[in-house]
Parts: structure tokens; C-alpha cells; sequence
């Protein structure tokens, strides 16, 4: 007697793996050509190749479509830089990239670091730039060279000399002796969860406590933020995030609303952190290389130059 098929016995999953493309008809085409076996799923709404391997292979076959698209960008970019050449002291071109190096400036590295790719290279003390991003690297440009100018170390000497005797000066040495302060208003019935990566208008930094002081709201407005009237506002202590700290925090989903920002401190968006891991690494690679360089006498060593 025949054996009766369990129509209802379940169905054993075939071997291999999916993966989903651009919509294109040539980038769908060379994949069919290199892999032949492979189908559409409808249910799965992906392509899946049969196979132990399959992942493998896919995941092979899409570096090497990603290098390849790299090159074509990177030579589209080496012609429009050939037609539109940017001609500056602070750029330099190689086979492989632009290498950009400039004075310490904070617009310099925040604007470098929008763009896509940009690398800062810790050992030479430059940033590297590929040739596919060169349209962004143009657009961009103006505020980088000035920012870069600005931050000559004899331009800054001769800014310090005019500012001798000034209100600005005395304005800023007050904002550099409150900031070395790691003090931060805070509502007095609202504080922030300690030990843990806060968004503030001080940046992201790490709450570690109270005592309870109260904020005179002339200093709050002063050097932090809008004071409200109705507002009483503590110190609290801070410190900045270790890279450990950041690199764990999970962004918040949305950016601070106004009922945030008036408060002074928000959950920090991934924008945010990005700036904060970036920096702390920033520090961490440039405490490794004065223990390593022990007694050479140079100062802390940051993305892009040395500090303003």
C-alpha cells in the first residue's frame, strides 16, 4: 500500500539566503548573471539564491559591486575637481584622496566631519577626504578656509592683542572661568539623571550630582541660557562622558522640543552623540600617544591642530 502524503506535515525550509537590491534593471541584471540559480520570492519580497554558501557569496559579490561603484564615484570626482579645481594652502590631492590640513578650528572640524567619508588621519595630524565627495567638499569649502585663516596662530595673536583691555576680553575670560567650573543650572524640582550622557547646551556631559546651591539667575543668563522668572535653578556637577559611556547611550528619537530646551537638558540625539564619541576619541588617542612619546613636552593633540 502506497504511503499517504501528510499534506499538513509542515514544509522543511530551503537552504540559502535573501537579500534585496536597488531597483535597477543593470544592477538586477549582473546579479541574475552571477547568480543564475536565484529567485524572486514574493512572500519573502526578496531575492534568495539556494545554498549553504549563499550568504557568503551575496554578501562577497556586494563588497565588491560597493568598490566598484566607490571607483566610479572617486573618478567622477577627480574630473569635476579637474574642471572646478579648489586652489588652497590647506589641500593637498594624492592618488587616493584630498588631505586637508588646517589649523585647529572647531567650524573646521564640525563642517569636515558632514562629510560623507571624511576620515581624520591622528598619525599625520590631517583629515582625508575621498574624491566621490568632492562635490559636498566643494560646497562646504568657504567656511572651512575661513574658519582655517581665522585660526592662523598669528591671526589669533593679533585678534588677543586687539582684544587686550576690552569688555570682549573680560567677557571671555568670564566664560572660560565658568566653564572650567563643571557646574550646569538645572531646575530645582526637574534635575537630570546622573551618571548617565545628558544633552545640554554645554554639549553632551555626564550629571554626577548636587548639594542643592541655587543658580543666581543673572549667571544662568549669562552663560548658559534663558533664565525664567519663575524658575529656581541648582548647580549641578558634571564631567564629560568617557567614550565607553557614549558609545552605549541609546540617541533619542526625536530632537528637544521647547519645554526641553527652556528646561536646559534633553536626551541627546544621535547627532549629538556623534560629536561627543568623536571627541572622546579624539582625547583617548591623543593620551595614548603622549604616553607613548613620554617627555616630548607637546600638548594634548586634537582632530584638526592644536586647541584655540
Amino acid at each position: 500500500m502506497e504511503k499517504e502524503l501528510d499534506e499538513t506535515a509542515p514544509v522543511e525550509p530551503r537552504v540559502g539566503a535573501t537579500t534585496d537590491l536597488p531597483h535597477d534593471r543593470i544592477t538586477v541584471q549582473r546579479f541574475r548573471e552571477s547568480f543564475p540559480r536565484a529567485r524572486w520570492s514574493d512572500s519573502l519580497n526578496a531575492w534568495f539564491v539556494p545554498g549553504r554558501t549563499a550568504e557568503r557569496r551575496i554578501g562577497r559579490w556586494l563588497a565588491e559591486m560597493e568598490a566598484e561603484a566607490d571607483a566610479f564615484a572617486d573618478e567622477k570626482g577627480r574630473d569635476a575637481f579637474a574642471f572646478d579645481p579648489i586652489e588652497s594652502r590647506y589641500l593637498e590631492t594624492t592618488p587616493s584622496a584630498f588631505q586637508i590640513r588646517t589649523p585647529y578650528s572647531r567650524t573646521v572640524v564640525n563642517e569636515i566631519r558632514e562629510i560623507p567619508s571624511a576620515r581624520w588621519d591622528a598619525d599625520r595630524r590631517l583629515w582625508t577626504v575621498p574624491y566621490r565627495s568632492y562635490d559636498e567638499l566643494r560646497r562646504r569649502w568657504p567656511a572651512i578656509e575661513t574658519a582655517a585663516e581665522r585660526n592662523e596662530p598669528e591671526v589669533r595673536k593679533a585678534r588677543r592683542e586687539a582684544m587686550k583691555g576690552t569688555e570682549e576680553e573680560e567677557a571671555s575670560k568670564a566664560r572660560l572661568s565658568e566653564r572650567r567650573r563643571h557646574r550646569y543650572p538645572v531646575p530645582a524640582d526637574d534635575v537630570p539623571p546622573f551618571e548617565r550622557a545628558i544633552g545640554a547646551h554645554a554639549g553632551v556631559v555626564v550629571f554626577t550630582g548636587t548639594d542643592g546651591e541655587l543658580a543666581d539667575p543673572a549667571t544662568v543668563s549669562n552663560f548658559y541660557f534663558p533664565a525664567a522668572q519663575s524658575e529656581e535653578h541648582v548647580w549641578a556637577s558634571w564631567r564629560p562622558g568617557s567614550l565607553e559611556e557614549l558609545v552605549t547611550t541609546w540617541p533619542a528619537r526625536t530632537p528637544p522640543g521647547p519645554e526641553e530646551l527652556d528646561r536646559g537638558w534633553w536626551l541627546p540625539t544621535l547627532e549629538e552623540l556623534r560629536t561627543a564619541r568623536e571627541t572622546a576619541r579624539s582625547k583617548r588617542r591623543a593620551k595614548q600617544r603622549r604616553q607613548e612619546q613620554q617627555g616630548d613636552g607637546g600638548g594634548e593633540v586634537v582632530e584638526g591642530g592644536v586647541p584655540d
